[in-house]
């Protein structure tokens, strides 16, 4: 089962099953990578280039009520549904 739910400009967005909590996605770009928590879009453990963390967050906040839904599915081992990239 692949956990990525969605990918954009490069950027890849993953949730794995049986994460911890809080609820989160987890963001790669080339070799920078974060986790940012759903509910406050908060990010944890970042590197990302300013840029980048300016897009996901754009999008993330596009896309929080999906992301909990999303969060909610991996939790009970369901495969995660896409969810739309962000856009130009």
């Amino acid at each position: 089962m692949n956990p990525k739910i969605s990918e954009f400009f490069w950027i890849e967005i993953y949730m794995y099953f049986n994460d911890h909590n809080p609820p989160h996605f987890h963001v790669k770009y080339w070799e920078y990578d974060c986790y940012i928590w759903i509910k406050s879009l908060e990010l944890i453990e970042w590197n990302l280039p300013s840029k980048v963390e300016k897009m996901v967050l754009a999008w993330a906040e596009l896309y929080q009520d999906k992301l909990e839904q999303e969060w909610k599915l991996v939790q009970d081992h369901k495969q995660p549904t896409k969810i739309n990239p962000l856009s130009k």
